[in-house]
């Protein structure tokens, strides 16, 4: 039997695949838009300040009114009075025989005061990097250029530039992406999700965690397969998605950059699926884009103070093993905890990650009160063999605002 250590309270981030997850598909083309909306299942977002952050991933989809598309706006990239001309750079496809590839990613002082980059940390040894350290007076510009040393052979990359920028409390996150390979593929290969003319890497895509009041999001490349170029829009695209294509028409034969973001909304918690039907050249391609965010707790705006005395969950086990039990038995599981602060704790919502997993609504526990998390898994279409489960709860905890409990065991035949 696996079991699975875990340690509440830590500063870390478990990544997990649970056993019991069902196969992912490649959303159909549906008739009308969806609201975002919650669900049950799971993927591994990015870390959460000190929580243990797991996200779930299979959705239900109810109709709303259309909503128009809109853009992203270049404000998005603006931290801490630097404006930076994209987050991202793509090499693209590239070659093991092309050797060392360079990139600058280029900011702008767009406040009243200096600013400064005090520090860049590269996520590997294989990319070094420079950057502009004098202070930026209103207007200035700077740089930050990376080299990525393209001797790990031919396989995807997505490095990252950690930026620590001044009167700035989160670092910005800078990404270099790009495919090597030993010769090149066709785009129809390298791109395999079709959409009419249009190639995608996939219709699922993650925008992040997302705190409220804020917006988070991403971008990919989408291809031209055609020989013509072809003009992208969207339709049926769910409130608080924004989506835009550069260069749009997509040449013929070459790819652009979908930038895609969401925008929290104070009604949703916890992961919700935000989508959109893609046009090519004004006609519908069969495609729906998929487009998840975890939406957590914004705690900005707390003073050390406030976060001293907020409630903290303190569970006596995050793991309940359940044993050897026949398929189509139903499991009950528990896990008892206490608010050791001195705020009520609140759970926004409880999300699981495996079909005929569900959990009950958790009252809110006030400081020093006991609480139970009680969830019911209908093992019925679970596969056989070695079984996790993952319950995440999003909460009102500056300490955990997402935290992790665990249903193991083995469904037999």
């Amino acid at each position: 039997m696996k079991t699975i250590p875990v340690i509440y309270c830590l500063a870390a981030v478990f990544i997990l695949a649970p056993a019991c997850r069902q196969a992912k598909s490649v959303p159909a083309a549906t008739p009308a838009a969806t609201t975002p909306q919650d669900t049950s299942g799971t993927t591994v977002p990015d870390p959460v300040d000190t929580a243990i952050a797991v996200i779930p991933d299979e959705h239900t989809e109810t109709p709303v009114t259309q909503a128009d598309p809109t853009t992203t706006d270049e404000s998005e990239y603006v931290f801490g009075g630097l404006r930076f001309d994209t987050l991202v750079h793509y090499f693209g496809d590239i070659l093991v025989s092309d050797g060392p590839q360079t990139c600058s990613f280029t900011f702008t002082n767009v406040g009243d005061t200096p600013a400064a980059v005090y520090e860049v940390v590269s996520s590997c040894g294989c990319t070094d990097v420079e950057w502009t350290r004098e202070p930026r007076r209103p207007g200035e510009k700077g740089t930050i250029t990376a080299t990525f040393d393209n001797k790990a052979g031919p396989i995807p990359f997505d490095k990252t530039l950690t930026v620590w920028i001044s009167d700035l409390k989160r670092p910005v996150v800078l990404h270099l992406r790009g495919s090597v390979h030993e010769k090149l593929e066709p785009l129809s290969v390298r791109y395999p999700v079709h959409a009419g003319p249009l190639g995608f890497a996939e219709s699922e895509l993650k925008a992040g965690n997302l705190r409220q009041g804020e917006t988070v999001g991403d971008e990919t490349l989408i291809a031209n397969l055609s020989s013509s170029p072809v003009k992208v829009s969207f339709r049926n695209v769910s409130p608080g998605l924004s989506l835009s294509v550069s260069p749009n028409p997509v040449p013929a034969g070459a790819t652009s950059v979908l930038r895609y973001s969401v925008t929290a909304s104070n009604d949703l918690w916890g992961k919700n699926h935000y989508f959109a039907d893609v046009l090519a050249g004004g006609s519908p391609t069969g495609l729906k884009l998929d487009v998840f965010a975890y939406t957590i707790a914004n705690f900005d705006d707390m003073s050390e103070d406030e976060k001293s005395v907020a409630a903290i969950p303190m569970f006596e086990a995050t793991n309940f093993n359940f044993g050897d039990v026949h398929r189509g038995e139903t499991v009950e599981a528990t896990y008892k905890f206490s608010n050791g602060g001195k705020r009520p704790f609140k759970a926004y919502r409880i999300d699981t990650d495996t079909k005929g997993a569900t959990a009950q609504p958790l009252p809110e526990i006030p400081a020093g009160e006991k609480g139970t998390v009680r969830v019911t898994f209908d093992t019925s279409s679970a596969p056989s063999g070695e079984c996790l489960v993952i319950v995440s709860l999003t909460t009102n905890s500056p300490l955990r605002p997402i935290v992790n409990l665990f249903l193991s065991g083995k469904i037999l035949d």
